[in-house]
């Protein structure tokens, strides 16, 4: 039997999109849900799976080419009965039957680990710095996650490991292999994802007038509750409890009370949006992506954690939908994952301001005239000042901080 695979629908206002890589070709033998190729939007990268078991016997979209949703790419032969998507042929008996069918919705398939360095999550790089890893000692711990990424696990089995064995020290960077510039300098082709990262942050800057702001925020009463609720939080969620579901809790509700900076400039007139699509900025292989989580403010901490922890996994695994990466109202960056203290983020366009969180770490201050020892953390503004002047700028960065600073440190979760 023979079946089509057609381009599928990414998201609602997604009409196309561009073939980036195949990875079977004609002959090869595929089974249901295997990835077989990559596809491209303007707004996010999938990677989309095969729809039947079977062999690929054509492929009629070549890479590099843009095709719209419900064209057909690639042709199969199967004996799996698949429940046809479009009308049945009117025919009572046909020698050979042809059924299109709709890629289905990227999942997980085992891959094998990708050429060239290594992506390391945000919590992996943090127990390198922590543990002086350099980077080159970094590359040598075998990864057990996906596309051998090194995991928590692994790093810390290698860190347990690190008295038997001598460090690795950290070498000027070998020239890549195949290099053979004369002049010494390399040429690299941006792709897709970079490209459009330069294009969005050059139009951001040329469109708003960027001014920024920051704020020093003593993180002690979160610390104490996520030390208090962790080992609980994770028997129960699966994942752990980290400072983000907090900053993003009182990033929502000082929203709430300065709504201009929710706000989106459409000519002369100000859009203020009475709802919160919190874009939550998130590292992965091939830069940078800001998934959001919708109606953030109608969660509560919890439901703000879970939906924090499934974007950025979604993301870095190229699981998200394009519609989830528009119209958000606010974004969050945080830099402070890799051990930056501050930050002045670009504005994600058409909003009008980006909260920059800065790395938690533990500095003298001075509390009732004595000086203390306490986890603080720093957070930048960045606001488009066509809308947002400095003083609402400022007073909205206090009450963030004065919310963080509020929570009660007994508080369980």
């Amino acid at each position: 039997m023979k079946f089509e695979m057609v381009m599928p629908k990414m998201g609602e206002s997604i009409m196309d999109g561009t073939i980036l890589k195949w990875l079977k070709q004609p002959g090869d033998t595929v089974e249901k849900d295997e990835i077989i190729l990559e596809i491209s939007t303007d707004k996010v990268d999938s990677e989309i799976p095969a729809p039947v078991s079977g062999t690929i016997s054509q492929l009629l979209a070549a890479e590099g080419d843009t095709v719209d949703v419900g064209s057909v790419i690639a042709l199969f032969e199967t004996d799996q009965a698949v429940e046809s998507s479009a009308p049945a042929p009117q025919e009572e008996t046909v020698e050979e039957e042809t059924v299109p069918v709709v890629a289905a919705a990227p999942a997980p398939a085992p891959k094998s680990k990708p050429q060239g360095a290594r992506f390391y999550s945000p919590v992996v790089m943090n127990i390198a710095n922590e543990n002086g890893i350099a980077f080159a000692e970094l590359e040598t711990i075998p990864g057990s996650g996906l596309n051998g990424r090194v995991t928590k696990k692994d790093i810390m089995n290698h860190i347990a490991g690190r008295g038997k064995a001598p460090r690795v020290q950290a070498a000027a960077p070998a020239a890549p292999a195949g290099f053979t510039g004369a002049d010494g300098i390399e040429v690299i082709e941006m792709d897709r994802m970079r490209k459009s990262i330069a294009e969005h942050m050059i139009k951001s800057k040329h469109t708003s007038a960027h001014v920024s702001l920051y704020a020093e925020i003593d993180m002690q009463n979160i610390s104490r509750i996520r030390e208090r609720n962790k080992k609980a939080f994770k028997a129960r969620e699966g994942f752990s409890l980290t400072y983000m579901p907090f900053i993003a809790e009182a990033t929502t509700r000082a929203l709430k009370e300065f709504p201009m900076l929710n706000a989106s400039i459409d000519g002369d007139r100000i859009l203020v949006k009475h709802f919160v699509n919190l874009g939550i900025a998130v590292a992965v292989e091939a830069g940078l992506i800001v998934p959001n989580i919708f109606h953030a403010d109608e969660r509560n901490l919890t439901g703000l954690a879970r939906a924090i922890n499934d974007v950025a996994t979604r993301a870095r695994d190229k699981k998200l939908k394009p519609d989830e990466v528009v119209n958000g109202t606010f974004s969050i960056s945080n830099f402070g994952v890799y051990g930056t203290s501050v930050g002045f983020p670009i504005i994600n366009q058409p909003q009008v301001a980006i909260l920059g969180v800065g790395a938690i770490k533990k500095r003298p201050v001075v509390i009732n005239d004595a000086i203390a020892i306490r986890p603080i953390m720093y957070l930048s503004l960045t606001i488009d000042h066509r809308l947002i002047d400095g003083a609402m700028g400022a007073q909205f960065l206090q009450r963030v901080g004065q919310l963080l600073e509020g929570y009660d440190p007994e508080m369980s979760l």
